[in-house]
């Protein structure tokens, strides 16, 4: 891992638990964390798993499924086929929202099952599905 590729995933972390405790939303949020897709293991770098699914699994080893809320930050050398290959796992294996963060080019890439944006540094990334009321400043996030 690279220091741009920690730091993006420590601020996105931070804010993503700050959000989580004054929202009170509750749940955890992890950092490169097992959890089962369809046919294999995958550690997103960084995931939410609201309330209920905390209490049900609690410290598990590997999550059965996908979290609710996954992050991964996409390397230059990262095939695109690949990403989007784990994003259709992730939503298949019931991740709700997953985040592309492309620091080099500087976009910020949000889809669901049925949508799919894509932010510049100039926009505020927000939450479509999962920890309501989450906004980010994309610049504020890849700086």
């Amino acid at each position: 891992m690279t220091a741009k590729t920690g730091r993006i995933q420590a601020r996105l972390a931070y804010h993503w638990r700050s959000h989580m405790i004054s929202s009170g939303q509750g749940g955890e949020i992890y950092t490169e964390t097992a959890c089962r897709t369809v046919g294999r293991v995958r550690c997103p770098d960084v995931a939410y798993l609201p309330p209920a699914l905390v209490h049900e699994f609690g410290d598990f080893k590997v999550l059965p499924h996908s979290f609710s809320l996954i992050a991964e930050i996409v390397s230059p050398t990262d095939a695109a086929e690949d990403v989007f290959t784990k994003v259709r796992e992730y939503l298949a294996s019931n991740a709700q929202e997953v985040w592309l963060i492309f620091p080099e080019s500087r976009w910020l890439m949000m889809i669901t099952a049925d949508s799919q944006r894509l932010l510049p540094e100039s926009q505020n990334a927000t939450t479509i599905k999962v920890l309501p009321g989450f906004s980010l400043p994309v610049g504020e996030l890849i700086a």
